[in-house]
């Protein structure tokens, strides 16, 4: 019997065609179509946060972001985390204008800076039945 995992997601008809680009190594964002709006929003959602519309596509982003805040996790108990740490769980600003939580990887703590530059990854993680690809981001 294996351990239950707190790092993957569930994929659900909504949410697969985020997760097929990332296994391609495309990260998707939702931008709102309604006149006015044209908002960009992450994480995926059927309407935009900003003016209600239904009206919202998804879109490819170029990967590039900065930093935005961070915190080095030192400990973690939960399956697989607790074999990570320490990491260093951030939010950026993607260049298209919304705030993603993620994992930043291959950068030493003493170089985290607000508005370091950085630049979509992609980690493959398996679960029980599949395999996901996880945006991450590292220095550009």
């Amino acid at each position: 019997m294996s351990q239950q995992r707190f790092d993957l997601p569930d994929v659900d008809a909504f949410t697969a065609p985020y997760w097929q680009a990332a296994a391609r190594g495309r990260l998707l964002i939702r931008r709102c179509r309604a006149e006015g709006c044209g908002a960009a929003h992450h994480y995926p959602r059927e309407f935009c946060p900003r003016c209600w519309s239904e009206d919202v596509v998804w879109e490819e982003a170029d990967g590039r972001a900065t930093l935005y805040t961070w915190s080095v996790v030192h400990r973690n108990d939960l399956p697989p985390f607790s074999g990570r740490v320490p990491y260093v769980a951030a939010v950026v600003e993607l260049r298209e204008g919304p705030r993603m939580m993620t994992e930043l990887v291959d950068c030493p703590q003493e170089a985290l800076v607000v508005g370091k530059e950085l630049r979509v990854a992609f980690r493959e993680a398996s679960g029980e039945d599949d395999e996901i690809t996880v945006p991450v981001f590292r220095p550009e």
